[in-house]
This record gives C-alpha cells, structure tokens and sequence, in this order.
C-alpha cells in the first residue's frame, strides 16, 4: 500500500517505496473513491482530482490531487490510500471534514443587547469552526464593550463539541461596571493649558450628563485621533517640530475609572519666513500672493498652508488645468525660527470637459439634473463649477447623496464628469397633528411632491385645522417653466385664525413668476387676490375695530441673495431679501409695504453656529387707511419671545380699560442665536436668544424704544417635523399690558 497524507497543518506527502508498495507506481487506476464525507458530496470532491478511472498512479499526481481538495477548505485531514483489485489498484482519498458550528450561546450579557454581542462576534450557524476565528470573535467583543465603557469586561469564547463534527460556541461575559475616563493629564505642555488641550480632543472626561451626552467612554481610534488633533493645534501655532506621544491608559487605584496621560514635546515656535513661487506661473507673484492666508511674519499655521495650496490648485484647476500640482517647498530656519515657503507649480495640460454622465436617477429626469450642473460639454475644466454643481444639487432637496467624479475622456486632454446621484423620496401623505403656542392644537393632512412626474415641480395639497386656525392649500411650481430659467407658479388657498381681538378669514391665490440674476441672487414677481373678513371682534373692542370685508388686489416684487452652505441649515453665509408689494389694482384695499430682512451665520467652534437677523417693514396707505389686518404686529416664537404673539403693538383702551392691538404702520425686529449640538446624531440641538424690536405707528419715531428677552431652547427635526422647545423672559415688559413672567413656547410639526 501506498499512503499520502495532509492535516490542517499543513499539507504533507510521504511516498513508501518499500517493497510493500512499490508496486503501486506506475499501475492502473482502476476505480476512484472518497470516504469520509457527510456533509460534502464525494461527486464535488472528484470534481477537483485529475486521477480518473484508467489514468496510471504515480505518486506526485496524487499528492497534486490531495493539495486540491485541501484547497475546497471543507476539511481538516486529507489521506490517500491504496487498494489491490483485479483491474489495478483502488484509490481511496479518505477525508475529515471540519467542525460545523450548530449554535451560538450568549451568557451575561445583560448591558448591551445579545444581538449586538452576536453582530459583534461574526460568526454564524451552520459555518466551518475555526479556533482562530474564535480567538478573533472574543476581541471584537471586548471591543464593543470598551467603546461602550465597560473597559473591564471580560469575555471569553470557547467551541463545545457535540455528536460528530457539530461545535457549540459559548460566549461567556462578566461586564463589570461601566468605567468611564476620569482624568486626561497632559506632560511637557508648556504653551498650552491642559484645557486648551481637552477642548481639542473628541475623548472627553466624565462629568454629571455623560449618561446623555456619551462623554467619558474609552474609544481606541478616537482617542488614537485625539493625538492627531492635538499635534494640529500645535502645527497650527508654529510649532513645527512637536512629538505628541501614544496615549497611556490606566485604570485608578480605586477602580472608579480611567486615567488618561499623554507627553508633548513642544520645540520652538516658528514664524513664516520668506513666501515665493516657481513654475508654470500664470499669474504674476504679486496676483498670487493676494489671497493667501500664510503670511511673512506672523505665526506658521500649517492649515492655513493646506488651504493656500488647495485655493491655488482650484485658481488654475478653474482656468481649466485639471492636473495641476502646487506643492509647499518649506525650509526650516533654525537660528532665526522662521520657516520659508516656496509654491511650485507645475500645471500640466489644459483639460476639457468631453462628456457628462448622469447616474443613479431612476425616477428623476436627466434635464432636471443637468440644469443644475454649471459646466457644459466642451468648457474647460472648472473646479469651482464643479463644486457649486453639487451644492446646487443637493439644495434641490431630491437625493440623499450627491457624488461628481472624473474620469479620462477620449483624449489625454479631455475629462468625462460622471454624477452620480443617490435619490431619497420627495413624496408625502401624512395625516398628523401638531402644536404650536401661536395656533395651539392642529390636525392635519397633506399630500406633496417635491419633484412631481420627475421633472422637479413642486406640488402639495394641504389641511390643517386647529382650535385658532385653519388653512386649506392647493399649489404647483415649476423651477423650470418650459426649460427656461424662468420659475412660474400657483397657488389657491383659504385661512382663518383667531387673534387677540379678532378673527380674520381669507380666501385667494397666488401666480408667481421668479428668476435667478446670478447663482445667488434671484428675483421674484408674484400677483395676489384675496377675499377677506374681520369679525368675532371682542366686544370690549368693537368701538376700535369694527367688522369689515374686503378685497386686496396686490403685486409683490422681491429681491433675494443667499451665500449659505446649504439651505436647510445653514451654518456659514448670509439671506438678504427686500420686497415692495402694491395693493390697489383692483380691490378695496390700497396701500405700499416695503420690507426687508437679512440673516447671516458665523460658524464657530465645536460645531456651533452664531446666527444674526434683522428685519424692517413700513406699510403705507394709498388714499385711505390700511386695514388692520394689514398692518404690523409682532410678539411671539417667530419675532420676539417671551411676549405673547402679535402683543407688540400700539394699542388703544376700550371703554373697559382693556388694551385693543391695533397694529403698527413700522416694525423692527432683531434676533441673535447661538445654537450648539446635543446630540449629533440624533440631529438635537440647544439655543440661546437675544431678541429686540418694537411696531411703531404713525408719529412714532423708528428706533425710539424697544421691547426686549432672552432665553434658551431645543430644536430637533424629528419625524413628525421641525420641533421648537423654548423659553422667552421679558426684560422690558410694559406695565398691565405685558406678562413679567418667562413664557415657554413649543411648535411640532408642519403647518400649512
């Protein structure tokens, strides 16, 4: 007999070629044959071997076939035997098939859900067992009980064996108390403060609110990054030659958490030297040298030579050399600390855009895209158009994701744009309620489509009916009208709201028609009728504010700019808006409003946003008084918190005493914001105000007192809508009118 033979551990022959089984090579294979097998059919096994039934045996043919079928990865042991039979020799390929993992036990996990454990783990039922895999699978685990601070769980794994080849996993956990990061120390900082330091990291220390805000747990990559953002501060300051060294974690003697340490080594601080350039130059040294943010004297920032080399790639990459690379030449003076920068161009070829490729719009049409993409076949290549495409797309509100790549054209001087773009639904129907302080309870139901037929029209169908208001809203507008730049909409609509001293009713619509100047600026003209009637008037105040019905036949003409990063949530940029409307084309009533507003948004540290808006409005009548309806008034979660809503007003007594809100025929309202992340993930935010303003009326002078509060909030965009938690305190109430008090306001929901 003649024997082969490969294990797990590796894969081994041994030919005998002694007398008892030299007979072997050279003879005919007279059947093949595989035993062993269970879960494996011997067919698939054959299928690997090359000996057939009729080939001659010779050992390295056979040893060959062993490697094949160890190659499977079905088994751990592979032997190959012989047999004497009449017609030849037999060969026998006998097989031990690896253990099977039959079922997965979970024990003590009680913090984090077994489901989470078993994701964790990887492995599955019914899968080949494999002892390095489990020593695997028990890491992972420990892992994800460290990042969710269990930094002293322990965890084992071990494989039970059943009948046959069949392995049972047991996963043992002891997950001990949650231990969170106590201290983080520094060593050898001398230019900054330990807490300039941790205001740096994303690890943080524990505190009082760690159970909501996650602060305190142990994260390896995070804390690994730590290091990286800490050496930033440092480059960004001049010191060029800092070490910030591996994180050392201990455990504290009493167990109660952890300590974290780590060492800088600062070096000196260096300043910018000498700013050249050299190379392909397509400007003059002075023309480049205007906007850099890196600058001969002050501080060396290494983010700011980052961004100097990006904006000097993008000024060539927009003049159509795709290629372009700017590269930083520093040399390091030591004696004068000072470091000095050379940009090195070298532009490449100019390249243009050959063809553009729209991909991932099932439902969307191509045009609707296309319009948006700044940059036509044949242009040359524009970094800077590329990048407002995307922005451009995104505020379109239709995908989820938008991505522009490029790829090589037809020719070594040509680039194709590939965009493509991951679409989310722009379709409701929703039948709800929500809450607003002004409004108070509100049912309602809408049905709306954001990009109807997939050409981009915007289309809703609204109600909502509420204990003070309801609105009933049918519209379409088309951003494209006809595949011009032109936006041309409508929409028929009816209200009714109860206010402080009356009820007003209106039914009417709308056609507008708008057009964009520049990519920032736009202008819109919108044509207004309206049916009204003011009646319920409080009969305290029926000598002041008589019942009336009446007409507005009006134009409005605006102009808007908007430089915000992105529409929905803008952190960084401005909104100015101005608009004129003409009632008197008809109707009863006649009058002149002027309004204007404008919002700006300063990103600041930590992922906050400081928010500044003013807004000013004068209405004027045209040979008759304007109607109260028409006239200014404010108070309230939209203009100034803390005073209830359209309570700043002049006013007159009733013959009650009580005071009757007339309106103003000028306002003013001034907000400051300051918003800050509660939870990112979640998308919760906290707010801090500051509002001012006041409505004036005739005589009053612009400006010549104001009311004013302050307070705090939350806002979410939860699933029902934008949610609005917050607290106004007025600082300036006014006596018997205005509550001294805080006043919480709260809205949810859409409302139409």
């Amino acid at each position: 007999m003649i024997r082969l033979h490969a294990t797990r551990v590796g894969i081994a022959a041994a030919v005998v070629l002694a007398a008892q089984g030299a007979f072997a090579e050279g003879e005919k294979i007279s059947d093949v044959q595989v035993r062993g097998n269970r879960r494996i059919d011997a067919a698939a096994i054959l299928n690997a071997v090359t000996l057939k039934a009729g080939d001659l045996f010779y050992v390295e043919k056979v040893d060959a076939d062993i490697r094949a079928i160890y190659r499977l990865g079905q088994f751990q042991d592979v032997k190959a035997d012989t047999e004497k039979s009449d017609g030849g020799v037999v060969l026998v390929y006998t097989v031990v098939e690896k253990p099977i993992i039959r079922e997965i036990k979970i024990d003590g996990a009680k913090q984090i859900s077994t489901d989470k454990v078993r994701e964790a783990l990887g492995l599955k039922t019914n899968t080949i067992f494999s002892q390095k895999e489990l020593t695997l699978s028990a890491k992972k685990v420990k892992k994800l009980y460290a990042d969710e601070g269990y930094y002293l769980a322990e965890v084992d794994v071990k494989g039970e064996k059943r009948s046959g080849n069949d392995v049972r996993v047991v996963v043992a956990i002891t997950e001990g108390e949650k231990v969170l990061i106590k201290a983080i120390r520094f060593e050898g900082n001398k230019a900054f403060p330990d807490k300039k330091l941790r205001g740096v990291m994303e690890t943080k220390e524990k505190w009082f609110l760690s159970w909501l805000t996650g602060a305190g747990t142990y994260k390896d990559e995070v804390l690994k990054n730590d290091v990286n953002l800490i050496a930033d501060l440092y480059f960004n300051n001049g010191y060029v030659n800092v070490k910030v060294g591996e994180p050392d974690v201990k455990v504290l003697e009493d167990r109660s958490g952890l300590a974290v340490t780590i060492g800088i080594t600062e070096g000196d601080q260096y300043k910018t030297g000498s700013i050249g350039f050299k190379g392909d130059l397509l400007e003059k040294e002075d023309v480049l040298g205007l906007g850099l943010r890196v600058k001969t004297g002050e501080t060396f920032n290494r983010a700011n030579l980052r961004a100097d080399v990006l904006a000097l790639t993008d000024l060539y990459a927009d003049k159509g050399y795709a290629f372009t690379n700017v590269t930083p030449l520093s040399k390091i003076n030591a004696d004068k600390k000072t470091v000095d920068i050379t940009f090195d161009f070298e532009k490449g070829e100019k390249v243009f855009i050959d063809r553009i490729n729209v991909i991932g719009n099932t439902k969307t049409r191509d045009k609707v895209l296309r319009r948006e993409i700044k940059l036509v076949e044949g242009d040359a290549y524009s970094s800077t158009g590329l990048k407002k495409s995307k922005q451009s797309l995104m505020n379109l509100g239709f995908f989820e994701e938008v991505n522009i790549a490029t790829a090589k054209g037809s020719a070594d001087n040509k680039l194709d744009v590939n965009v493509e773009v991951k679409e989310k639904p722009t379709g409701t129907f929703s039948i709800g309620a929500g809450y607003s302080s002004l409004d108070g309870l509100i049912g309602q139901g809408s049905v709306s489509q954001g990009n109807f037929l997939g050409l981009g029209l915007k289309a809703n169908l609204a109600a909502s009916i509420g204990g003070k208001s309801s609105t009933y809203n049918v519209g379409l507008t088309d951003p494209y009208f006809l595949d011009t730049r032109w936006t041309v909409g409508a929409d028929i609509y009816r209200t009714e709201r109860d206010y402080l001293d009356f009820t007003r009713r209106a039914t009417g619509g709308d056609i507008k028609a708008g057009y964009p100047l520049s990519d920032t600026m736009r202008t819109l003209w919108m044509y207004k009728y309206e049916d009204k009637k003011i009646f319920d008037v409080n009969v305290s105040s029926e000598d002041i504010i008589p019942e009336t019905t009446s007409t507005t036949s009006s134009i409005t003409a605006s102009l808007t700019r908007d430089t915000t990063d992105y529409r929905l949530d803008p952190t960084t940029g401005m909104v100015n808006n101005i608009s004129i409307e003409v009632a008197g084309l008809g109707g009863t009533s006649r009058f002149i409003r002027y309004f204007g507003d404008t919002s700006l948004f300063f990103p600041m540290k930590w992922s906050t946003v400081l928010s500044l808006r003013g807004a000013l409005g004068y209405i004027q009548g045209i040979g008759k008084d304007v109607p109260i309806d028409e006239r200014f008034f404010a108070g309230g979660i939209n203009t100034i918190r803390g005073y209830e809503g359209r309570s700043i007003s002049p006013y007159k007594r009733t013959s009650t005493g009580e005071a009757a809100f007339i309106g103003g025929d000028k306002e003013a309202v001034f907000n400051l914001e300051y918003t800050f992340p509660l939870l990112k993930d979640a998308g919760l935010k906290g707010v801090a105000f500051f509002d001012a303003g006041n409505v004036y009326d005739t005589g009053d002078t612009m400006f010549s007192s104001f009311r004013m509060s302050y307070g705090a909030g939350i806002r979410w965009v939860s699933p029902l809508g934008p949610l609005r938690l917050e607290y106004g305190i007025p600082i300036n109430p006014r006596d018997g009118i205005d509550k001294t008090s805080g006043k919480f306001e709260f809205s949810i929901g859409s409302f139409f």
